[in-house]
């Protein structure tokens, strides 16, 4: 839930303040996933499932914490030049972009292990990184949203003729967003590694782009509390459902709902929250705090 919570954060980022829905941002976890593999697994096991690596990034074996945060800057960096789309026509290419890094990645044998799965990271088990991570990720984007950026990414959101003719680079707006938002994902994606010690290309497309997105639909778009609160409903009903396709003994009966319910039942949840609640649960607003008036 912890590792969903940056996510879905980083996602927030960007669609919450720009408007513009990204269908690639599970890209930059991608990157950010293959980061940590490349730099925390041991030389010799690297050899052997990764031996196109050039030699200084198959002989270099780094703590966590300095993985994801090379996870992030790697994510932030690596960016297209879409932001001067708006509307569909943005949302198609951050779809492209998605696919194109997935087939790289897919494909690069010798440095990403194609489809195979890599394993070998080492796996934290404590709580407390997962929840720090969480956490400076909700700060940032919280602090973000208040600075003078984030005010001029939603003016050009919500009024984008009125904000060019104030002198807004909107380009520009949304590039910082775009860069702050995959940096986010990507150190996302470098906890995610570390919470499974398993990569593979396929564990950051259609299925986690579905997941992220239907977490901050549901949470509310505009509002970093909605993102939050998102990702706490749908984690928990993936568990669920989880737990009974697994199957759960009553009595002397198993029952067991078949493969592919997870699925299904996020379809429905999204469907009912677009029908009652198109803004989500929090809309655009902002849980307040009870001492504050």
């Amino acid at each position: 839930m912890l590792v969903q919570v940056t996510l879905v954060t980083g996602l927030y980022i960007f669609i919450g303040n720009s408007g513009v829905i990204s269908f690639g941002h599970a890209a930059f976890a991608c990157l950010g996933d293959y980061v940590v593999a490349w730099t925390t697994i041991r030389p010799m096991m690297k050899k052997n499932a990764m031996p196109g690596l050039p030699d200084w990034l198959m002989s270099m074996e780094i703590g966590w914490w300095a993985a994801a945060g090379l996870a992030a800057l790697w994510a932030g960096i690596f960016n297209a030049i879409l932001m001067r789309l708006s509307g569909i026509a943005a949302s198609i290419a951050t779809f492209a972009m998605l696919a194109m890094v997935n087939a790289i990645y897919s494909n690069w044998s010798g440095v990403t292990g194609g489809t195979s799965s890599i394993v070998g990271i080492p796996i934290i088990r404590s709580v407390w990184p997962y929840l720090a991570v969480a956490s400076l990720a909700v700060i940032l984007a919280w602090a973000y949203s208040i600075s003078r950026d984030g005010l001029i990414l939603r003016a050009a959101r919500d009024e984008p003729t009125a904000a060019r003719a104030s002198g807004v680079d909107i380009p520009r707006a949304r590039l910082i967003a775009f860069i702050l938002s995959g940096a986010v994902m990507g150190a996302g994606g470098a906890m995610r590694a570390l919470s499974i010690g398993v990569v593979t290309p396929n564990s950051f497309y259609l299925g986690l782009t579905f997941t992220t997105l239907s977490m901050l639909v549901v949470g509310g778009m505009g509002s970093l509390s909605g993102a939050v609160l998102g990702v706490m409903i749908l984690s928990s009903l993936i568990q669920m459902l989880r737990w009974l396709e697994a199957g759960v003994q009553i009595g002397t009966t198993t029952f067991a709902l078949p493969g592919g319910v997870q699925e299904i039942g996020l379809g429905v949840v999204m469907i009912l929250i677009l029908m009652f609640r198109p803004t989500g649960i929090m809309g655009n607003r902002e849980l307040n705090l009870p001492w504050r008036r």
